[in-house]
């Protein structure tokens, strides 16, 4: 479990400061999918009652990851994107997006957002020397707070393209939230030749889609996480779609070290990526 002293806060209900450790963090829980340090009791709990649903919860969790990593190599070295705006970052981790992304191009700035101060904590310890890199506290449910946000205004110039990554985060939005306009208002921020990356939880009719769904909702992450394809299609409304399209994320330009792509739990999480006209 992460020294307390190094997590401001917790989990979805905390407020900045206050560490709430009787709730899980998706960023925490995040994180201890994919092998890390940074999770407390509770969210070590959520997790293994995931993994007991669902044994390749971990696999999905790496799958992802690896999706918007390719997806990173794809926006800045293959489209020419040098400027990008990840929200839902999570808590920094091998391979973060910045450092895929710089190493291609190292003008290439990169703007993380997160709404849970932990991750405030760990980036700007991670980022204190990068320059063209910035992590803010910030909700996807509020995208115009984002976009305004004094430190996004310094960091990226909104009038050229860009990319912005919701990897994982539109399946924690209730259906009340309004999952589709936020998408919508971001995707309306946009300029011409931006792209949009979506990764999410899909239910392909298999029973412990529908367990795992209900440990999310159990655990207050979300009670509409495993959403239909077609649905989480229309994310990409009005976007061209990169070939593939929105495919299970181990079928996206998969790479040679690719975990276990034959696995068919991986039909429950898919992704895409979409360019503004």
């Amino acid at each position: 479990m992460t020294n307390p002293s190094q997590a401001a806060t917790g989990g979805a209900n905390s407020s900045a400061g206050v560490i709430d450790t009787s709730v899980p963090s998706i960023a925490r829980v995040y994180d201890y999918l994919l092998g890390g340090k940074h999770y407390y009791d509770v969210d070590r709990v959520a997790s293994e009652a995931m993994i007991d649903a669902v044994p390749e919860t971990t696999l999905l969790a790496a799958a992802n990851r690896n999706f918007i990593r390719r997806a990173v190599r794809f926006l800045v070295g293959e489209s020419g994107i040098d400027q990008i705006l990840d929200i839902g970052s999570g808590l920094p981790t091998a391979g973060n997006v910045h450092e895929i992304a710089q190493e291609i191009n190292p003008n290439t700035r990169v703007l993380y957002v997160d709404k849970d101060p932990i991750v405030l904590a760990n980036g700007r310890a991670l980022l204190s020397a990068n320059e063209n890199t910035v992590v803010i506290t910030a909700d996807l449910r509020d995208p115009e707070a984002i976009f305004e946000n004094p430190e996004t205004q310094r960091l990226l110039d909104l009038s050229r393209p860009l990319a912005v990554i919701l990897g994982g985060i539109l399946m924690h939005i209730e259906d009340e939230e309004n999952p589709h306009g936020i998408v919508a208002m971001i995707r309306d921020r946009l300029p011409s030749g931006s792209f949009l990356v979506h990764s999410g939880c899909a239910d392909p009719g298999e029973p412990r889609a529908r367990e795992l769904n209900q440990i999310f909702h159990d655990y207050n992450m979300g009670s509409r996480c495993f959403r239909p394809t077609a649905e989480q299609a229309d994310f990409l409304k009005g976007l061209e779609l990169v070939e593939p399209g929105l495919v299970p994320c181990s079928e996206w330009r998969p790479s040679f070290d690719f975990p276990d792509p034959d696995n068919p739990a991986h039909r429950m999480v898919i992704g895409a990526i979409g360019r503004k006209p």
